[in-house]
């Protein structure tokens, strides 16, 4: 397990103490200002949040790895390194990253969904502990995640962590009787060759990590018979919860190292773990009475980089029930861009009647990816350029989504550019009104918005 080298280290510490300066000015002054408010409840952010239109922080792909490149890894991804390509060498990882935390407690959210890809590369705890936490973790209490392929990678040059360092970042941390943390090897779940593992784990590294507690934060990790020993430990992660007059979903679509699946991989919906999801989801919906409805998860069904994954394929299951139930919005990252879509049904088809709208906002602090022109990449039609409404590749930002009673605001903003970048100016927002029946069953009713 890598450690941050004790210069960087010692300069992350100082620019957070000058951010938590900074904040705390900035928190009495929020409180001066809050008095005209009439919602405001006598504490300033992040204890005030009885407004009647909460704020969620939308935003992905956010924090570099510390420390050095392990050997087969993909180089400029450490915190070190120039953010993207090479050639731009006026910033590092880190300062995108930073930027986007800054843009967040200027927002001062009432929650902040993390759309996956939390921690580069493989979502080690120590590397958690040694990069997002230093940023991020300034308002963890807020934190709504979801967890993302980074979180869960086979590759790199070692064995991905199944989702054990973000569950015991989330969730804590279990004690053996006498005090001590217990760590465990983490197996290569790619035991059968597929489409997702065959290049996966060659030459790579056992993670020893720490084992997380069942539930928390991130919501449920499955111990198992082995009390999550030796890799038995499932992450599923996928939970609910109501902000305002919205119901939100958080779902875990890290399918393909799922280690309770029968080969190929895990992202068949008759495999036993993501079938208890699917099953899962349907229930919540079935149970949710809130007129504004919105789910998000990782990879994205639609990719604006032209880059579709195994799966984001598989989550047009998820699309299918959220469709079915008259969900509003889908949010997501792995695209390392900023997107937002027509409302589509399920097969990726305008829908203005019903349709669901898709915002890709993987532009946490990560290398951006550049907005696909035209189907040369994975995503085949699943591209859909055609229903691309707003993108750009250009800029690291957050996007505030305001959760009205009847509908939702959007509003885009950069934090950062690309380096020597000479993108015109980018911002994207608007309004957006919620489907009118609440826990709508279409194949029940035949009622029209």
């Amino acid at each position: 397990m890598k450690t941050i080298r004790g210069s960087f280290r010692a300069a992350v510490l100082m620019a957070a103490a000058a951010s938590v300066l900074v904040f705390a000015v900035g928190a009495r002054a929020q409180d001066q200002n809050d008095k005209d408010d009439p919602h405001h409840n006598g504490n300033s952010w992040p204890y005030a949040t009885t407004r009647k239109s909460p704020v969620l922080a939308v935003v992905g792909d956010v924090a570099c790895q510390p420390g050095g490149e392990v050997s087969g890894e993909s180089g400029n991804e450490v915190c070190t390194d120039p953010a993207t390509p090479p050639a731009y060498t006026s910033t590092s990882l880190w300062q995108s990253q930073e930027a986007t935390a800054n843009q967040i407690e200027n927002m001062k959210p009432d929650a902040v969904a993390l759309v996956g890809d939390l921690q580069y590369q493989v979502g080690r705890y120590s590397d958690f502990e040694g990069s997002f936490d230093l940023t991020y973790g300034a308002f963890k209490f807020l934190h709504r995640p979801a967890p993302g392929n980074h979180e869960f990678y086979n590759e790199h040059g070692e064995i991905g962590v199944l989702g054990y360092g973000y569950f015991s970042y989330y969730n804590g941390l279990q004690l053996s009787p006498s005090g001590m943390i217990p760590t465990t090897m983490i197996p290569n779940p790619c035991v059968t060759p597929s489409v997702s593992c065959k290049a996966a784990g060659k030459g790579a590294i056992p993670s020893s990590q720490p084992v997380p507690r069942a539930d928390g934060q991130g919501g449920h990790f499955e111990l198992g018979a082995n009390a999550g020993l030796n890799g038995t430990g499932v992450g599923d992660g996928w939970y609910s919860y109501n902000l305002g007059s919205w119901h939100l979903i958080s779902l875990n679509i890290e399918c393909y190292t799922q280690p309770t699946q029968a080969p190929p991989d895990g992202c068949s919906d008759t495999g036993t773990w993501l079938a208890s999801e699917l099953a899962w989801l349907k229930k919540d919906l079935e149970e949710n009475h809130s007129e504004c409805t919105a789910a998000y998860w990782h990879q994205p069904l639609f990719s604006a980089a032209d880059s579709l994954s195994e799966e984001g394929t598989t989550s047009q299951a998820f699309w299918r029930l959220l469709y079915e139930y008259n969900a509003d919005l889908v949010l997501n990252g792995h695209d390392h861009l900023y997107a937002r879509y027509k409302p589509l049904d399920y097969s990726g088809n305008p829908d203005a009647k019903r349709g669901i709208r898709e915002f890709i906002v993987g532009t946490g602090g990560e290398t951006l990816d550049k907005v696909a022109s035209s189907k040369t990449g994975t995503a085949g039609a699943q591209f859909n350029a055609a229903n691309l409404e707003a993108s750009s590749g250009d800029f690291w930002g957050v996007m505030a989504l305001t959760l009205d009673e009847h509908g939702y605001k959007w509003d885009f903003e950069p934090a950062m550019e690309l380096p020597g970048d000479a993108a015109a100016p980018f911002s994207d927002k608007g309004v957006g009104v919620c489907h009118d029946q609440p826990n709508w069953h279409h194949d029940d009713h035949d009622h029209d918005r």
